[in-house]
């Protein structure tokens, strides 16, 4: 459509062109021939016509395709069109980008930037990054100190209110509307906080604020607001001075109280560590006295099987005790009664397990006193046996060899010599005892 735009626009174009050639050949025709001298007598040339009509129907007719160019309105991207009526005036309605027709030489169409614009105060970064120092927004705080705000306010043209702004609105909007309205906003809130709020306590609630009264009256005008950033602040000289010592203090006072809270935290840490060791050393105690505990309780289970042990083991040595009396009186008829003996052992250890448990006490202690009984009668009616006992614990390789007592080989007669004094002198006390009892 923009080439048949553009091909209809040259078509009448080139019309007026052609016509205004061909008058323009005419006319250097006609000049040309009136300024000819004839000679006398010669009959002079009729002059040559000039040809309106031709001319007249070219530019008639080039009205035609320059009345549809016209008619033609082509809105770029990015732009939005209102239509614009010599007697009726802004015709509702927003033209969106894209081809349309309006009616030549009566209407015409106002275009506006529909993408998102920047009003900013203060220093500006243009798409280059390079830094334009601007004029800032001065406002007066509650203290009646004067500070420099930068301001950026991101808007846009509500493409649906398009007729709205250009039936009402003045032109253009940049220079016009929104700097007025963003610093009356700015000059209405900002002296209702402080210097040092303004700055830093609430400066994200004054940027809200503003935000909110900003959008809210342009938003009236047909222009969206999208974001008002507050970039920086310029405070008073001697109002910076004084601040900048404060922070200074103020962060001094932030840090120690960063380190006191470290402190508490290391305290708490090392008490904590305290805690974990005290548990852990009450349950070292606790698992040390259950395994005191167990090793009692199987020490005393363990005791229930070794009692009748030991009771077994007194019996069978009283049964050898038994067995060497009986060898040492009789040897043919050892085999004999080592046999019953063993029989009678039988017997007797079948008994005692079975009343080993309800009678271990009584029966240890009886069965000691029946041993020192029976080793004291068979050593009181054998006390060779002494010499036996000895010679066997001398050593395990040493032989038993029975030699009377009055022999004549000298070291078995020391020997038996020092044995039996020791039992003539026991024998004696014994004897010494029986009288006196």
């Amino acid at each position: 459509m923009l080439f048949v735009k553009y091909l209809l626009l040259g078509a009448g174009v080139a019309m007026f062109v052609i016509a205004g050639a061909i008058l323009a050949y005419d006319a250097y025709l006609l000049i040309a021939h009136r300024r000819r001298v004839f000679p006398e007598g010669a009959t002079p040339a009729p002059e040559p016509l000039v040809r309106w009509r031709t001319p007249l129907a070219l530019v008639m007719l080039a009205w035609a395709p320059l009345l549809v160019s016209a008619a033609i309105v082509i809105v770029p991207a990015g732009m939005g069109g209102v239509r614009v009526s010599q007697t009726r005036g802004t015709l509702a309605g927003t033209l969106y980008p894209g081809v349309h027709y309006v009616m030549p030489f009566v209407e015409h169409v106002e275009l506006f930037n529909t993408r998102d614009q920047l009003f900013t105060t203060g220093v500006s970064e243009d798409s280059l990054g390079k830094a334009a120092k601007g004029e800032p927004l001065h406002v007066h705080a509650k203290e009646g100190l004067t500070l420099g705000l930068a301001i950026t306010v991101r808007y846009q043209l509500d493409p649906k209110r398009l007729d709205y702004v250009e039936a009402n609105l003045p032109e253009p909007l940049e220079k016009e509307i929104v700097p007025p309205v963003v610093a009356t906003a700015w000059r209405e809130l900002v002296p209702n906080y402080t210097v040092r709020e303004v700055f830093s306590a609430k400066r994200e609630e004054v940027r809200q604020r503003a935000t909110d009264l900003i959008r809210k009256r342009l938003g009236i005008d047909g222009i969206v607001v999208k974001e008002v950033m507050l970039r920086d602040i310029e405070l008073p000289e001697e109002y910076a001075k004084g601040l900048e010592s404060l922070l200074v203090k103020e962060q001094e006072n932030d840090r120690m109280g960063v380190e006191t809270e470290i402190h508490q935290k290391q305290v708490k840490v090392a008490e904590a560590d305290a805690e974990a060791q005290k548990v852990t050393e009450v349950k070292q105690a606790e698992g040390q006295a259950q395994v005191k505990v167990l090793q009692a309780k199987s020490e005393s289970d363990a005791m229930q099987y070794t009692l009748p042990l030991k009771e077994k083991q007194i019996q069978q040595s009283k049964l050898e005790a038994e067995a060497r009396k009986e060898s040492t009186v009789k040897n043919a008829e050892a085999a004999g009664e080592a046999k019953l003996i063993d029989s009678k052992a039988e017997g007797e250890r079948r008994k005692l397990l079975a009343q080993a448990e309800a009678e271990r006490i009584r029966l240890t202690a009886s069965a000691d006193a029946e041993r020192m009984t029976s080793e004291a009668a068979i050593l009181k009616q054998n006390p060779l046996l002494i010499n036996k006992i000895v010679a066997e614990r001398l050593s395990d390789k040493l032989q038993i060899m029975m030699v009377p007592a009055d022999g004549k080989f000298f070291f078995t007669n020391d020997v038996l010599r020092g044995m039996n004094a020791p039992n003539h002198v026991s024998q004696a006390e014994d004897a010494g005892e029986g009288d006196s009892k």
